[in-house]
């Protein structure tokens, strides 16, 4: 069931269905050419170039070259992958929520966590025998685990609980089953069995164990009766009361869903959901609307959505990809005009997702009241926004806009946010909520889990296109895709 990767090549032409133009813009760290696509919109971003330590930016003025490289890149990659190596149970393969001591594991992560082994072994970073050996224990443990209604178990009808137990993999406090942290799970089983193809027992096994587990997953219970996924439930009280509507990091779930050959939820959920969908304009682009980076990402990490479309976005001749480029483009153009006067706001330091804060106090600063928060889904231009910045979330955004992001990447290294010390860049930052000894102000003292597998993956993406490579050869991915009623590009 799972296909070869003959050519992990990096191509990111994407051609417009609708248009059939293309618009250049170069791979400044390279001096490369990719191609992206050109659609319609209020805004398209004009060329960018690189030539002998300068480059052309959005305006066309010629610049010095101020991009991090490809070793910066490698090393940034391999300081991220680190977590994935050191802060894990090695008996069940769980993987640790974040670096807080007596943390839980995150469900989420370890579907990350399996995702980045093909990267491990295409890279040649550890042998491919170890890693698959590595990959089939943690399969045992997810497939062998107590599974049931009973409160303490891991997971209840294919799903898992959003945290688990380090030790004994058992549900975490009184957390949810949550179906979206279950689908970046799966989507991670699915990555690493495609990968691990060979004619060795242990590879038959991994993709044996990779099969249950996504056929065991119950996705049309997850719909409660109604059209769309719910967000969980827990032994307690039930379903959760709240479902996946507007556009948000479920784009997964649903693909994952509508392609199961055992519990598939009917084609209906999927225009159910995206009737709720918000098409805006914000500072002269149009795109599907999501406040928080994340949502523009997550998705994309497996799935390679340059060029095919579905009704939503055949109606609006773009693709999710360039929505994804667009999307990028608003949250550097708010932290330039930075509406709210927060520190450090610009054009090489932005980006706002979800994430951990300096907790939820008020200050006055500068005169300002200032309202901080912990972790909340920060987001542009809307809010919330407390001047908390994720440079994990600028990385994940590498392959739609290289061009604004290598100079900002490169720009959280000369700030000496931890690109290259253990596990990378620090988790967030305020540069607002002052710290006495700290030029950042307040500086995350943790890593997450969550945050570190799309750096990795985002890297990788842009690099090879390897995730996105295999995931095309997954038939429950292509499944899904199609049952969505997506078309063209690489489906066609």
């Amino acid at each position: 069931m799972y296909g070869r990767v003959r050519d992990a090549g990096r191509d990111v032409r994407c051609k417009s269905v609708a248009t059939g133009l293309y618009s250049a813009c170069d791979d400044v760290a390279f001096g490369r050419t990719s191609r992206h696509a050109t659609c319609s919109g209020r805004r398209t971003v004009p060329l960018c170039t690189i030539r002998d330590g300068f480059r052309r930016d959005q305006t066309g003025a010629i610049v010095k070259n101020d991009c991090c490289n490809e070793e910066e890149l490698n090393g940034l990659q391999w300081a991220s992958l680190e977590y994935y190596i050191r802060e894990l149970n090695y008996r069940n393969g769980l993987i640790a929520d974040k670096t807080q001591p007596g943390a839980p594991a995150s469900i989420a992560a370890v579907g990350m966590a399996m995702a980045t082994l093909p990267i491990l072994a295409a890279r040649e970073h550890l042998p491919r025998r170890l890693l698959a050996r590595r990959l089939l224990s943690r399969l045992r443990f997810l497939w062998q685990s107590p599974h049931g209604p009973d409160p303490d178990a891991t997971g209840y009808r294919g799903f898992f609980y959003h945290f688990l137990d380090m030790e004994t993999g058992r549900r975490a406090g009184r957390c949810e089953l949550s179906t979206v942290d279950t689908a970046f799970l799966m989507a991670g089983v699915l990555a690493a069995a495609t990968y691990f193809d060979q004619d060795t027992e242990d590879e038959h096994e991994i993709r044996t164990l990779a099969e249950s587990l996504y056929r065991r997953v119950d996705w049309r219970w997850a719909l409660n009766g109604g059209a769309t996924l719910t967000h969980g439930w827990t032994p307690e009280t039930g379903f959760l009361p709240y479902r996946w509507e507007g556009y948000d990091e479920s784009l997964l779930l649903y693909v994952l869903a509508l392609g199961s050959p055992t519990c598939p939820v009917p084609e209906e959920s999927y225009p159910a959901w995206t009737s709720t969908y918000r098409w805006r304009e914000v500072y002269g682009y149009e795109y599907l609307y999501a406040g928080p980076l994340f949502i523009h990402q997550m998705s994309h990490l497996w799935i390679d959505f340059r060029g095919i479309q579905d009704a939503f976005m055949c109606e609006r001749k773009i693709d999710y990809f360039e929505n994804s480029r667009r999307a990028t483009f608003v949250h550097q153009q708010y932290a330039i005009r930075n509406p709210l006067q927060f520190e450090g706001y610009g054009e090489r330091c932005w980006g706002l997702t979800a994430s951990d804060g300096p907790g939820w106090v008020v200050r006055t600063v500068k005169g300002v009241e200032r309202r901080f928060f912990d972790y909340t889904a920060r987001g542009a231009p809307d809010g919330p926004d407390d001047g908390t910045l994720a440079p994990w979330a600028v990385v994940a955004s590498l392959p739609f806009a290289p061009e604004i992001v290598l100079p900002t990447i490169k720009r959280f290294d000369e700030m000496d946010l931890g690109m290259i010390e253990p596990y990378g860049f620090k988790a967030t930052f305020n540069p607002t909520f002052t710290v006495e000894g700290s030029d950042h102000g307040w500086v995350s003292p943790w890593h997450i889990g969550v945050d570190q597998g799309p750096i990795i993956i985002a890297i990788e993406n842009y690099r090879t296109g390897l995730l996105w490579q295999l995931m095309r050869r997954c038939p429950y991915i292509v499944a899904g895709l199609r049952r969505a009623g997506f078309t063209n590009g690489w489906l066609s």
